[in-house]
């Protein structure tokens, strides 16, 4: 028996062994395997497709995150847009409330000024007349020390009265 040149009766009975594994083969064998393939090879389209509509997903929610960001912002500017509106309306608010007011206590302040000056002006004048009336009577007493003093006095001041009644 020579390994490099085999018999012929080794070859054909090797065939024969071969044609029948052959046909176990392809009777069992081949149709197990291509079953398996088959169910391999829809497994993996049925992945490759989940797949896809995964990345599909997976865009549409990023593009609606994309907007949800992007509302998110709009609403952001505007309610930072209110609030600063607001503000602005407070402090006018509240300067247009203290200048009432300061113009109110000026008002007030002056108007007490006024009445006090008046208090003041009514006291002197008061006291002026006072003042006057004493210092008229000393003087006419020390000029009117005798009863002819008096008479002349007056006679001077009918005469004065009746002058200013003609004109």
């Amino acid at each position: 028996m020579n390994l490099i040149t085999p018999d012929t009766g080794l070859l054909f009975w090797m065939v024969v062994i071969f044609g029948i594994v052959f046909l176990i083969l392809a009777k069992w064998g081949f149709p197990a395997i291509t079953g398996m393939v088959d169910k391999r090879n829809e497994h993996i389209s049925e992945s490759l497709r989940l797949a896809e509509e995964a990345r599909e997903r997976m865009s549409h929610l990023a593009r609606e995150q994309e907007e949800l960001i992007a509302r998110t912002r709009q609403e952001q500017g505007r309610i930072l847009k209110e609030a600063a509106q607001a503000r602005s309306e407070i402090l006018a608010k509240a300067k247009e409330d203290a200048a009432a007011q300061t113009a109110d206590m000026v008002r007030k302040a002056r108007e007490q000024i006024e009445s006090e000056r008046e208090a003041a002006l009514r006291d002197i004048r008061a006291q002026v007349a006072l003042l006057s009336v004493e210092v008229a009577e000393k003087v006419l007493r020390s000029k009117l020390d005798g009863d002819a003093a008096q008479q002349a006095l007056l006679e001077k001041l009918t005469d004065e009265a009746a002058k200013n009644a003609r004109n």
